[in-house]
């Protein structure tokens, strides 16, 4: 955590000298309304070890923040985005029925801890496509290129029987993803603007995608407030976790754009 936040201030703090010498950044902090919906499992033998993220853990709605960073790059230098998504529920939760997680049994009708944790880091390294601004008269861009994302998940179960004995299970892992990465950019007027994201992949029975759609008012100067939607479908089976999931809703932002 400590580490991804560094790099994330070592590169806002590189790019601030560079705006004089042709390039250019966009940097904003904002919350996104996440809305957990899917299982959970880990090692999972049979359907009653799958967890349901809203019913057995309990997980409610709520708002986490996330911060972001585009550099524009001069001559033939990718362009980089950077985008840290904070992710984590900590919650009591119960199932009706016996369960097994991790190869540890859990009683069903007892009360019980979790926690789930999956945080990630995007960069992406993109190119607008030769141009389409130029023959838009500024209106339209469209970027395609690579996204790397580094998702730190922890799964963690914990319940204390009417024995007073405690059972608990945790598995955690750093995972990196590559993506495909493609956004458009949509600016009918000097102060208002339409940006369109997409992250994905997908490989055997896995697959991750990210939306983001976000409307973006410019009052004065290079401020700007934005709000959207963000829509994550997580299908991932690695190293006996798997989580398929839905997280959603909306966000809002304010930043600078230069």
């Amino acid at each position: 955590m400590k580490k991804i936040t560094l790099l994330f201030c070592i590169l806002f703090t590189l790019s601030l000298p560079g705006t004089s010498f042709g390039f250019g950044f966009e940097f904003s902090l904002g919350a996104w309304y996440q809305q957990p919906s899917g299982t959970l499992s880990f090692d999972k033998t049979t359907d009653a070890d799958d967890l349901d993220l809203e019913d057995d853990l309990n997980y409610d709605d709520k708002w986490q923040p996330t911060g972001r960073l585009k550099i524009d790059m001069p001559l033939l230098i990718p362009n980089i985005y950077l985008m840290y998504t904070p992710m984590k529920w900590d919650e009591s939760g119960s199932k009706d029925v016996d369960f097994s997680f991790g190869g540890e049994n859990f009683r069903g009708g007892v009360d019980f801890d979790s926690e789930l944790k999956m945080n990630h880091l995007d960069v992406a390294f993109y190119y607008g496509i030769p141009g389409i601004r130029t023959a838009t008269a500024d209106v339209l861009n469209i970027d395609l290129g690579l996204n790397f994302r580094l998702l730190d998940l922890k799964a963690e179960i914990e319940q204390t029987t009417t024995s007073l004995i405690d059972q608990k299970e945790s598995e955690s892992y750093l995972l990196p993803i590559p993506m495909l990465y493609g956004a458009a950019q949509i600016a009918p007027l000097g102060w208002i603007a339409l940006d369109l994201e997409g992250r994905g992949i997908a490989y055997s029975n896995n697959h991750y995608v990210s939306l983001i759609g976000r409307l973006k008012v410019m009052p004065f100067g290079p401020l700007f407030v934005a709000g959207g939607y963000r829509y994550d479908n997580i299908k991932i089976d690695y190293q006996d976790i798997d989580v398929d999931a839905d997280f959603k809703g909306p966000f809002a932002e304010v930043g600078f754009d230069f």
